[in-house]
């Protein structure tokens, strides 16, 4: 996708909401809970696997709505589901468009609630970054979404629907009658980098993700999908074994001084606890290596000294290091490094036989870069609030 300037922002219709309650969103379900809501509208036992296999297919291969467009089913088993069941996903708010082409979505859930996406064009692959929970209870000091409260965990079906609703966005779906494993790949990679901890989420995260991987479905292998997580030790290894793909850690810093005010879980589980289920996930998931991220404060974290702790902490384990630097916010209490003192942090870690690659910042303009997801829409919407009680319009 070709990079577009200036800004722009489309605010886009809203969907007819469903009653609440009324019916049930088929969007999220596992394979056996689908099943199981088949039995209980009358579907036969013997057929209903049959039966969840072309529902599953039609709303994960195909990217229907409609239960009128399953054209393979029987016009009386479509009227059954269209009377029980719906196809929903998140509500596109709001979608803006860097100048680089990468993509943020505003997108509205259950109860009124918002959370943001973001889609990262790039050569030969594109990658959806998605949220896991309204908020984050974490409160990662250099992190702009730490800054709000947690509301709530989403659903397994408000997890998956966003990597649905930025494959229509895409136009990625494919058309009537041509294989739906022949498309290219605009959304080639998930990573749970949004709002939210993951770990904290799990049963939700990881049924959504064994939706996207299902190869009858939307059919992204687990190598193509990465958790990032701030260190919930405990959940670590059930990630490795229900879940299987990637692990990124967002680890920041060296010690446990500094990481305790960075990374606030660290009181909890330390470096050193963090560490030892690290080293175990690689071989329990059959992982290739642990990406570990690092944003660049300066003169929080960016010293020679810390490089050199970095690669001696991370010894005997598969990795990678993500250099980020730092995507400053509004009122932020750190300054991004040099672009010298980035270098030369890398140059450490580089020679040390470890892959040190520096992100490029992306969707900045857009307040879409890594730690910025939050809250620009909520600060216009409080400023607006507070003009017009200001004013008394």
């Amino acid at each position: 996708m070709t990079a577009q300037s200036p800004i722009t922002q489309d605010v886009l219709t809203l969907p007819r909401k469903t009653e609440e309650g009324a019916k049930r969103n088929l969007v999220g379900l596992s394979r056996a809970q689908m099943r199981d809501a088949l039995i209980e509208i009358g579907t036969p036992e013997r057929q209903a696997k049959m039966r969840v296999g072309q529902v599953w297919a039609w709303i994960y291969q195909r990217g229907v709505r409609d239960f009128a467009d399953m054209t393979n089913l029987s016009k009386a088993f479509r009227a059954d589901l269209a009377e029980h069941f719906v196809i929903e996903v998140p509500q596109v708010v709001t979608r803006a468009l860097s100048e680089d082409g990468t993509r943020k979505y505003l997108l509205r859930i259950a109860g009124g609630h918002e959370v943001e996406a973001v889609y990262i064009p790039e050569e030969g692959r594109g990658t959806l970054c998605i949220s896991s929970q309204v908020g984050c209870t974490l409160t990662c000091s250099f992190c702009h979404t730490g800054t709000q409260r947690l509301v709530r965990n989403l659903t397994a079906g408000e997890i998956v629907g966003q990597v649905m609703v930025v494959r229509d966005d895409l136009g990625e779906w494919p058309a009537p009658g041509r294989n739906p494993h022949d498309e290219t790949r605009l959304l080639s990679n998930v990573v749970l980098m949004g709002m939210g901890e993951p770990l904290y989420n799990f049963d939700n995260v990881r049924d959504a993700m064994k939706i996207v991987m299902d190869g009858e479905g939307i059919s992204l292998s687990r190598r193509r999908i990465t958790l990032s997580t701030s260190g919930v030790v405990p959940e670590i290894a059930r990630c490795a074994e229900e879940i299987g793909c990637l692990l990124a850690v967002s680890f920041h810093a060296t010690t446990d001084e500094v990481r305790d005010k960075l990374v606030p879980i660290n009181r909890r589980w330390n470096i050193e606890t963090l560490l030892g289920a690290l080293r175990e996930y690689p071989r329990l998931s059959n992982s290739e290596r642990i990406t570990f991220e690092y944003v660049m404060l300066n003169g929080v974290n960016d010293s020679d000294e810390d490089a050199r702790r970095l690669v001696k902490l991370i010894e005997g384990i598969p990795a990678k290091i993500n250099l980020i630097p730092f995507n400053p916010w509004p009122g932020a209490p750190y300054d991004r490094s040099s672009n010298n003192r980035i270098r030369a942090f890398a140059d450490i870690v580089y020679k040390a036989g470890y892959a040190s690659p520096i992100r490029t910042p992306r969707g900045e303009d857009i307040m879409a870069a890594c730690g910025q997801l939050k809250s620009e829409t909520q600060r216009e919407r409080k400023s607006k609030r507070q003009i017009e009680a200001e004013t008394g319009s």
